[in-house]
């Protein structure tokens, strides 16, 4: 099935397909229901707000977005990122107000990113970085979370202060509410391990509302949901000052960062999976839309779910209409069925919400980090630390920076390789010098290729910007000093930057001035076109002359060498020939 508008896929939905999205759906309902309920714990705001957010999220993506199997909601990450961002802004009272702030600055801050275009901001989102980040992020839930399997306080801070506060604690520990809790955690554990195909949570929840009611658990020590208020979505306004507004906008725009990198990863991974593609910027504008109009109904930030869209895709479902029907099934629950949850012990909350996260410890990926890879294990481990001890958006910030370092650093450490001639490759039946064009390889990859006396090829492994351009001049000055016989002629091969900076033009300017001082000609080939008109803007292309411009390697090599081509082209042709595309 082609990429197409959700409304003409459900226009043209075929009923043969009901039966897998409606078990799909039913699937989706089935984890929805608990875990949703826990998340708003996290998120510092009662369970009935997460009822408001349920069915509209997933009402509004399966309209706007691109991805048959993606099913969106509260999840553990946007949860604890919530209560992180309105943490200091208000007072406690005024947590379900700037919850639902931050869903709609963090959903417009997405709509207008993906208007603009720019959902390609992700791929600068290490994967090391957001590893450590998340590793963190679930040892932060998970420590959060026990205190509501033993019964104690947690007491606040970051992720060691709380950790301290439990061990203090331990005197003060319930036997009940631990008994509780383990069982349940146990419980989650063994259906996952030999009945994956169950809905544990589901499965869970109602046996602890069960044993809650029938054992009178809340009388022995166990604390309780409590009565939850029907809960139907209704549009009504955030309701904070100006000033709060203001206050979250920082932390929103961490939290819009990771919910899009969350959604579009799993809308991805799903995608690839089943031969499709999904569009950043569409699913930008998608996902913030959910959240928009999720904190336009007092709910809070919700993004794309891993559990639930493996669940329900595994379940038959693969269309919009999982979403659809699951929403519906929300919203019956939220109008009718809140009652049910009254007994239901905070311990076995806790309890699903961690093996929910988990998942996020990815051991496995470190130790693959440390086999192969010891900068990006470092990187990992900072960001894991940087969460632990600064707490989720202060780590995060720390991720992003950790990012962008990588990318800057790998795009600074450019290769700088020798070329050589191919043997062979500008004959014809054995007979060199009938104008065809010669290829050039690297050197140090091809044991064959052959340098040219007195003329030094040199080709920057990738594009040339201000980060690099310093390093590979370095290299070519290094390259002069080292060849032998000495060069009268350098030959910068620049057919991999389709743009040339002001920088990069005025440092290329100071080479071609040194290598001057030493009797040494500089000439530019394979110059892209947009490359060829930034120069032309630039004194260094009075300073080179039309005469240093040639349109390949072999142009270039024969001009300096005096070997005259036939046929050839003007020097100043600006693009690559495509019959001489040098072997790596």
């Amino acid at each position: 099935m082609k990429d197409t508008a959700v409304m003409g896929r459900l226009r043209g939905y075929r009923l043969s397909g009901l039966r897998g999205d409606g078990l799909g759906a039913l699937t989706a309902w089935a984890l929805i229901v608990p875990e949703c309920v826990a998340y708003a714990q996290i998120a510092g705001v009662p369970p009935q707000n997460a009822f408001y957010a349920a069915p509209v999220a997933l009402l509004v993506y399966a309209l706007l977005g691109r991805s048959n199997f993606l099913v969106v909601g509260a999840t553990s990450a946007a949860s604890v990122l919530s209560a992180s961002a309105i943490a200091g802004v208000g007072s406690p009272a005024d947590a379900v107000g700037l919850s639902a702030a931050v869903a709609v600055v963090s959903g417009a801050v997405l709509v207008a990113a993906g208007l603009a275009r720019l959902g390609f901001v992700t791929n600068f989102l290490a994967e090391p970085a957001l590893v450590g980040f998340l590793f963190g992020m679930a040892l932060t839930i998970i420590v959060r979370q026990l205190s509501k399997l033993t019964g104690a306080d947690g007491g606040d801070g970051d992720f060691f202060e709380r950790l301290r506060a439990l061990l203090r604690h331990v005197p003060d520990w319930s036997l009940a509410t631990l008994a509780v809790g383990l069982t349940a955690l146990g419980v989650l554990l063994l259906l996952e391990r030999f009945l994956p195909r169950l809905p544990a949570a589901l499965l869970v929840l109602v046996l602890g509302l069960a044993v809650s009611a029938g054992a009178g658990l809340e009388k022995h020590g166990v604390e309780v949901v409590g009565k939850i208020p029907s809960a139907v979505p209704v549009p009504r306004l955030p309701g904070i000052p100006a000033a709060d507004w203001l206050a979250l906008a920082g932390g929103a725009l961490g939290v819009a960062l990771v919910v899009f990198a969350e959604a579009y990863s799993i809308a991805g991974r799903f995608a690839r999976e089943h031969g499709q593609e999904v569009d950043a910027d569409r699913e930008m504008i998608a996902v913030g839309a959910a959240n928009v109009a999720v904190g336009l109904v007092r709910g809070f930030v919700v993004s794309g779910s891993a559990s639930r869209s493996a669940a329900a895709v595994g379940a038959g479902g693969r269309t919009p209409m999982v979403s659809l029907i699951a929403a519906a099934l929300i919203l019956l629950t939220g109008a009718f069925l809140t009652p049910l949850f009254t007994d239901l012990p905070e311990a076995v909350l806790g309890a699903i919400v961690i093996v929910a996260v988990r998942g996020f410890l990815r051991v496995g990926e470190l130790r693959r980090y440390a086999r192969l890879d010891r900068s990006s294990l470092w990187v990992a481990l900072t960001a894991l630390l940087g969460v632990l001890l600064f707490d989720l958006l202060p780590g995060l910030l720390l991720a992003v920076a950790l990012s962008l370092v990588l990318f800057i650093a790998a795009a600074s450490r450019r290769h700088v390789a020798v070329l050589g001639r191919l043997p062979g490759s500008g004959a014809r039946d054995g007979r060199p010098g009938d104008g065809r064009v010669l290829l050039y390889g690297d050197t140090d990859m091809h044991a064959d290729a052959e340098p040219v006396p007195g003329v030094l090829v040199v080709r920057p492994d990738g594009s040339l910007f201000f980060g690099n351009i310093s390093r590979v001049r370095l290299a070519v000055r290094d390259q002069v000093r080292a060849a032998d016989p000495p060069p009268h002629t350098v030959v910068l091969d620049l057919g991999d930057s389709y743009h040339l900076g002001v920088p990069v033009l005025d440092t290329l300017d100071e080479l071609r001035d040194e290598l001057h001082r030493h009797g040494v000609a500089l000439c530019l080939a394979h110059v892209r076109a947009r490359a060829a008109t930034d120069l032309a803007r630039h004194p260094l292309a009075t300073r080179l002359g039309r005469h240093a411009l040639h349109p390949t390697v072999d142009d270039a090599v024969r001009a300096a060498t005096g070997v005259p081509q036939e046929g050839s082209r003007p020097p100043a042709t600006p693009t690559r020939n495509s019959d001489e595309t040098p072997p790596s």
